[in-house]
């Protein structure tokens, strides 16, 4: 039987440590808190840091919100579920530095259970990273992480998931990937709830430890207004994946949840412009070219 208070109080506290973290990394600005409860049941607390010296906005959520029905977010997949109570706790985080060279992260972890009568459960969550000017030594350096949280698992979980990251964060309609993937995973509950909690903690775990180094590496590192023009450029790209794809901002709409502390992922600044191509032979060219696409970054020379 699960017990979806250990795991909330898990993720409360990863809020927490996600957020002192981040503080002393930042090293300027501190997180602002807003509590808010959800008419149909629940509630969360969203912590929100703007003005940073590393990061422009960054923000980290948790949720435990209930109800009498799954949104259809949740049951497109899972047509069983349909018109079944639920619960979902996460806790969900955005990083958008404020350097081009440091790359935009996401990481989310969430537990959902449905039904009453042998109710059905699963994890889901992750993490990606969306560089603007990737370097490929952070790139290898963020999978390989990734693998050692999955190794004592199970040899085919680093692949499934890293498959799986590159399958669900890709912008069909631009043929690209959202940046250089990392995991993601779904309805997982085959190893079991006590080894499934496991493993999530260890995925909690290791997104800062695989993201601070490259944050250290990369935010002293000089730029101009090229490449920060270009980094608002393709912050466009992560409000098309949020706006059309993401299943959370879905669930979280659809659910009933508080529009404000859902979308606080977008980013705080964003730039459009029509039909623009990079240069031939530029660096903006070579993340269309050599990054935005899957690869087996553990295995590519590079």
């Amino acid at each position: 039987m699960s017990d979806i208070d250990d795991v909330k109080t898990w993720l409360e506290n990863l809020q927490n440590r996600f957020c002192a973290e981040l503080e002393t990394l930042d090293g300027k600005a501190a997180f602002a808190e807003d509590a808010w409860e959800r008419p149909g049941g629940g509630g969360g607390r969203s912590r929100v840091m703007t003005g940073g010296g590393v990061f422009e906005q960054a923000g980290v959520g948790f949720s435990d919100v209930f109800g009498k029905a799954m949104p259809p977010s949740a049951t497109k997949s899972r047509p069983e579920l349909a018109g079944k109570a639920f619960r979902a706790v996460g806790v969900s985080l955005v990083l958008h530095p404020r350097n081009p060279y440091v790359p935009t992260a996401h990481a989310n972890f969430r537990f959902f259970t449905a039904g009453q009568r042998k109710p059905a459960w699963w994890f889901g969550g992750g993490f990606d990273l969306t560089p603007y000017y990737p370097f490929h030594d952070d790139v290898v350096a963020w999978h390989e992480t990734a693998r050692s949280v999955c190794e004592p698992f199970g040899d085919d979980l680093y692949p499934r998931f890293k498959a799986s990251c590159d399958e669900y964060f890709h912008l069909r309609h631009r043929g690209e990937t959202r940046g250089v993937g990392g995991l993601f995973f779904d309805d997982m509950n085959e190893l079991g709830f006590e080894k499934s909690f496991e493993f999530v903690r260890a995925a909690g775990d290791g997104f800062l430890r695989a993201y601070k180094p490259i944050v250290q590496r990369r935010a002293s590192h000089p730029y101009g207004d090229r490449q920060r023009e270009f980094q608002l450029y393709r912050r466009g790209r992560y409000v098309e994946f949020n706006l059309i794809y993401d299943r959370g901002t879905l669930f979280g709409l659809q659910s009933g949840g508080r529009a404000e502390s859902i979308l606080m992922s977008l980013p705080p600044r964003v730039r459009w412009e029509y039909d623009w191509t990079p240069e031939p032979g530029s660096p903006e060219e070579a993340l269309y070219t050599d990054y935005l696409r899957p690869r087996d970054w553990l295995g590519d020379a590079g």
